[in-house]
This record gives structure tokens, C-alpha cells and sequence, in this order.
């Protein structure tokens, strides 16, 4: 049932379509500068970053992907919610003051620019901008598959476009995002961030209530579920249907990882007044917590439907959300949903581009020793090219949003948590340090994920891991040693700027 017979859905969601529009516009006449485009002029407040900040963390991965999840693997999905508590606080006091502060003394737009600042090494500043394009790529990818499979399910595109179906929707969502990622940067990005954000928190409790109240109640939820043959009680028990070691290693990564973020960071150096940054745990952590909602009602309430017969099982997991709104939720709250979710995406997939140019057009030509004059042409061009990138590999990944989001989050994470919430805290880091320790977290996080994708790359060797241990939470672990190892071992002398130790003292 496409969404056309839905009038009050489609009213909302074309609504969106002029709202997400006319943000582009106006941010076309705000964005002058390459600080325009990449850091918002760094006018924003506290609100509108902290959403920002909630959008970027979330988007497509948890409204779609987190449902489409949770119906294959079970509860074992919300491990990788349960850091949300800790996150927030956590990110605040261990980085964005710090890295708040570095963009008021130098001129840092980046997570490499900060990099740069901390560690005197274009090699480590290089590295890491290698590391952010790379990351962006998958987790670009992850927001136009979800758009793709969001378009594909509401509209119904499979029954007149067949094989070709994917592949339409995600062209012709990744075009409006490049309209409004290449005229306003940054800053058609964040206040896209601002209304879904918005939206979302609006409508989250909406969500979860009609789920729970159409399963008909958390118990009778848990009954079907338990008493299903195609899930079973296995589907409700704390590690779902996966190892033991995979559920710890979804909290470690997005526990530990969201240290690495650059699309999550880059979002403090925009904000108007640091000593606003006291109060961003309590707006973030609180928005977020509210937005899971969405992922733990319709997690829970599609399988549940399913196994008592009221939903036809699904032909893709990440069908769940856009099923669920399409047949048990009124068409007014359906269509604002939807609007929210393709906000999600979109706002979500110009943060990536942003941060993915300005890797490209500024922190990999300084590492080089090669500076681009025009960032702010040349990084237009660049938003163009790392799309078309992301929307190939997405398509050729072929698999849950969710688990396309995982390796990218994890890149991010293996790559750079360890030199960034480390090095930006303990003055003994040395670049020496910095650098090995994102070698090894890409290499080792992109080597272990191909590898394990023997239906792509047949005649790769096996690596041994232990059973059910994520890639990228090995990953991750070996990054965070080898910094260690590397300082410990690692007696030449480096100096810091007295400007940056001062921040770090902050």
C-alpha cells in the first residue's frame, strides 16, 4: 500500500519537501565564506547545536536501520542504545570543550585541523582527514541506502521499476541532498538538523504508544514474540540471537567510539558561546533518549504483528518502520514520521558531506604541503564527488542499514577515538603515537570487515576472531593499545604550542 493512498500522509511529507527547500534557499544567501560552509559562521546556539549534534548521531542508522535490526538479530540491537546514557556527558567533558576552545585560538574547521593543532604533524593531520573521507564514504553510503529503501517501500517503487528500484530511490533522494549540501553547506545542514530534530521529539512518544497500544500491550507483545517459530523466546533474552560477544562489542563501540565522531564533534565548533557547553549534556542526552523511542516501539511491535499474523513477514528488514507506518498508524502521524525520517537522512547526509569536502579541499592538501585557495568552490565540487562514491558503495554493500552504519561508525571510532580522547586529555601522546594508532584502526577495521564479507571477496584468507567478535570493536581495542604502546616506547622529545596546552590545562 504506497503512501498515494494516503492523502494526509502525502500532504506532510510534501510539506517537508517545501520546508527542507526553502532552507536551502535561505542558507544559499548565508553561506559567504568557507567558515560559512563548513562550521556555520560559528553562530549557533546551545538548542540548535545540541539537535544538530542528536540529528547526526542518529538519523537513518537508528530510525530505520534500528528497527530492520532488531527484527533480524532480536534485543541484542539495543545494546547498541544503552551507551546513550553515558555518551552525551561523556563527549562533552572529555573533548568539546576542547575542541571549542582550539577553533577560538587557531583556525581549526576540522577534526584534522585539531589534530594539526594538538600534534605539530602534517602526517597525523593527514592520516586522520584520510580516515574521515573514508568513513564518510560508509557512512554517507548508510543514510542514501536508508533513503533508498524508505523511498522504495512508501512509494512502492518495486512493483514498476523491479531490479531497478533501489537503485532509482537512492538517486533521487542523494539529488535533493545535493541540492541544498552544495548550495548551503553547513548551514542548510544544521537547521534541516534543528526541524527534524524538532519533528522527531514530537512525534517519538506518538510513535511509541501506537506501537505498544496496535501490539496490544508490552505483554502480549513479549507472548507472540516468545511464542513465535520464526523468532522465539531466543529473539527476547538480553543477547537476542547473536553471541554474548557481540552485543558487548555493539556497547563498546558506541560507547567508547563516540569519541571518534567527526560528524558528532564538528557540530561544537559552531556553537556561539562555549560556556554554553555545560548544558549540552543534559538538551542532547534528553533529545536522543526521547528519539529511541521510535526504535524500541517498532523494534518490538513489528515482530510481535508478525508472528501473530497481522503483518506479512517482511521481505527486508528494514522495511519494518515504513510498514509499520503505512498500515497501523493514523495518515497524519505517518506522513510527519516519514517527513522526519527523510529530514533525518538528508540533514545527516550534509553534515557527511561537509566534513567529507573539507577533508578533501583543506586538511589533505595542507597535510600535503599543497593548499587550495578556493575552499569554498572547490569543496562544492568535492560534495558531488564523494556522493557519487558513498550512493556506489551503498548499493554494491548490499546489506542492513544498520550493519553499513556499524562499519562506518567503527571506522570512525578504531581511527580516531583513541588520538583524539587521549591525546587531547594526556600531553604524553606523541603524533608518533597518533598516527600508528589510526593506521591501525582503519587498516585493521576495513581489513577484518572485507574479510568477513566472503560472499564479496571469495578468495580473501580467513582471519581468526573469536566467535560473534565485531570487526570494528577489535578493531578499536588494537587502536587504543598500539597508542599506548607506541607513547610508552616512544622517548623523543615533542613540543606542544603553549596556546594548545593551555587548552588542554582548560
Amino acid at each position: 500500500m504506497p503512501i498515494f493512498s494516503k492523502p494526509l500522509a502525502v500532504a506532510a511529507s510534501l510539506a517537508y519537501l517545501a520546508v527542507v527547500a526553502a532552507i536551502g534557499y535561505w542558507s544559499i544567501r548565508r553561506t559567504r565564506t568557507a567558515r560559512d560552509f563548513f562550521i556555520a559562521g560559528q553562530r549557533i546556539g546551545l538548542f540548535v547545536t545540541a539537535l544538530a549534534a542528536m540529528s547526526a548521531s542518529f538519523s537513518g542508522f537508528l530510525f530505520l536501520g534500528g528497527p530492520g535490526l532488531t527484527y533480524r538479530i532480536g534485543v541484542a540491537a539495543l545494546f547498541i542504545n544503552l551507551p546513550v546514557s553515558v555518551t552525551a556527558a561523556m563527549t562533552c567533558w572529555v573533548l568539546a570543550k576542547r575542541l571549542r576552545l582550539l577553533s577560538e585560538i587557531r583556525d581549526v574547521y576540522t577534526i584534522p585541523d585539531a589534530m594539526a593543532c594538538r600534534f605539530g604533524s602534517r602526517a597525523t593531520s593527514g592520516l586522520a582527514a584520510l580516515a574521515v573521507i573514508v568513513g564518510v564514504v560508509g557512512y554517507l553510503g548508510s543514510q542514501i541506502l536508508a533513503l533508498g529503501r524508505l523511498v522504495e517501500s512508501i512509494f512502492g517503487t518495486r512493483a514498476w521499476l523491479g531490479e531497478w528500484s533501489l537503485a532509482a530511490a537512492m538517486a533521487a533522494g542523494l539529488a535533493v541532498v545535493l541540492f541544498y549540501s552544495i548550495a548551503g553547506g553547513m548551514v542548510a545542514g544544521v537547521y534541516t538538523d534543528l526541524f527534524q530534530g524538532t519533528l522527531m521529539m514530537l512525534t517519538a512518544g506518538a510513535v511509541f504508544y501506537q506501537a505498544i497500544r496496535v501490539g496490544g500491550g508490552v505483554q502480549r507483545i513479549f507472548a507472540e514474540i516468545s511464542q513465535s517459530a520464526d523468532f522465539g523466546s531466543g529473539f527476547l533474552e538480553p543477547f537476542g540471537t547473536v553471541p554474548v560477544l557481540t552485543a558487548m562489542g555493539f556497547f563498546f563501540v558506541f560507547g567508547v567510539g563516540t569519541l571518534g565522531q567527526p560528524h558528532v564533534l564538528h557540530k561544537f565548533y559552531m556553537l556561539r558561546d562555549p560556556k554554553q557547553l555545560k548544558w549540552m549534556p543534559v538538551v542532547l542526552a534528553g533529545s536522543q533518549i526521547i528519539c529511541i523511542l521510535v526504535w524500541v516501539g517498532i523494534g518490538l511491535a513489528v515482530p510481535a504483528l508478525v508472528a501473530s499474523g497481522r503483518m506479512a513477514p517482511l521481505q527486508q528488514p528494514d522495511d519494518a518502520v515504513p510498514m509499520f507506518l503505512l498500515h497501523f498508524t493514523p495518515d497524519l502521524l505517518a506522513g510527519l514520521v516519514v517527513a522526519g525520517i527523510l529530514a533525518a537522512i538528508m540533514s545527516t547526509g550534509d553534515s557527511f558531506l561537509s566534513i567529507g569536502s573539507a577533508a578533501m579541499v583543506r586538511d589533505l592538501p595542507k597535510a600535503l604541503g599543497r593548499p587550495i585557495r578556493d575552499e569554498l568552490y572547490w569543496g562544492r565540487w568535492a560534495v558531488g564527488a564523494i556522493a557519487a562514491g558513498a550512493a556506489v558503495f551503498a548499493y554494491l554493500y548490499d546489506d542492513l542499514i544498520a550493519l553499513l552504519g556499524t562499519f562506518a561508525f567503527g571506522t570512525f571510532a578504531a581511527a580516531l577515538a583513541p588520538a583524539l580522547a587521549v591525546g587531547l586529555n594526556w600531553k604524553r601522546v606523541t603524533a608518533r603515537a597518533a598516527s600508528a594508532s589510526i593506521v591501525t584502526g582503519m587498516g585493521l577495521n576495513l581489513t577484518l570487515e572485507f574479510v568477513a564479507r566472503q560472499d564479496v571477496l571469495p578468495n580473501l584468507p580467513r582471519i581468526p576472531l573469536a566467535s560473534g567478535a565485531l570487526p570494528s570493536a577489535a578493531a578499536l581495542a588494537a587502536s587504543f593499545a598500539v597508542l599506548f604502546l607506541v607513547t610508552w616506547l616512544d622517548r623523543s622529545p615533542q613540543h606542544i604550542d603553549e596556546d594548545v596546552a593551555a587548552v588542554m590545562n582548560a
